[in-house]
């Protein structure tokens, strides 16, 4: 072999080295951005998103931060669709509405929280996010809800320093697998087909009961039987979780 065909093989085979070292490291920064944050294990805090898909479970997830109206209309299609879910309340708006608390209670949801203000924890020193958790779990033990341990940061932000203080708190952060938007108004089928569409075994829907919303409500007329002709049952965050191995991702 000359010593030109030599240097030839040699640039091509670096070539492909390089090509594959960039692939790699597209794939890895890919990754890290479509992966949702996932649930708190040995080593770095996490965040739940997504529960075993061995199971035909699904936890229907509704965010309350102000607003008495579209609440009741959506606990009357869970109702009528015997479909249990979590609601995540902020403090604060649980201790102005303790009746409507004590309703979504009696329907045998689950109650999870969103500190008690509901303003970003990224916005936040470590000790202001760790007086905030506080203030909350007063705010519902004073309701009755000493035991709750499910938190969705506000707006769903956080990171590694904003879970390590609702870990250090005894508590376990909640994201989603599944976001219709629903808080957008984004129209009644888009939100159906969304869910409807990627709804699967083990997925945490993320949806609203708060007043923004207009049409969640006619949403779950068919969301809810929908997801039941796919053979999936409804579950709280709890008992999607329990006795299940849910997948975990890093935040950071």
């Amino acid at each position: 072999m000359s010593f030109y065909t030599w240097k030839a093989e040699r640039m091509k085979r670096y070539g492909v080295v390089v090509a594959l070292a960039f692939f790699c490291a597209l794939f890895l920064w890919i990754g890290q951005w479509s992966q949702l944050p996932v649930f708190s294990n040995e080593g770095s805090p996490r965040a739940l998103t997504q529960g075993s898909d061995k199971n035909p479970n699904v936890a229907l997830t509704f965010n309350i931060s102000w607003g008495t109206e579209k609440v009741h209309d959506v606990l009357k299609q869970l109702e009528a669709n015997k479909a249990q879910a979590t609601f995540f309340v902020s403090g604060e708006w649980a201790e102005r509405h303790p009746d409507i608390i004590k309703t979504i209670h009696e329907g045998k949801h689950e109650i999870g929280m969103m500190g008690y203000k509901y303003e970003s924890y990224l916005e936040q020193k470590p000790a202001q996010v760790q007086q905030d958790l506080n203030k909350a779990k007063d705010a519902f033990g004073k309701l009755g809800f000493e035991e709750i341990k499910w938190i969705r940061p506000p707006h769903g932000h956080m990171d590694k320093e904003v879970l390590k203080v609702i870990e250090n708190e005894g508590l376990q952060a909640v994201q989603w697998s599944i976001n219709p938007r629903d808080w957008e108004n984004p129209g009644t089928n888009t939100i159906i087909d969304t869910v409807l569409n990627e709804g699967s075994e083990g997925d945490i829907i993320l949806m609203h009961a708060s007043d923004s919303v207009k049409q969640t409500a006619k949403a779950l007329e068919v969301i809810l039987p929908g997801l039941k002709q796919k053979g999936l049952k409804f579950v709280s965050i709890t008992e999607l979780v329990s006795g299940t191995e849910s997948e975990t991702t890093q935040v950071e």
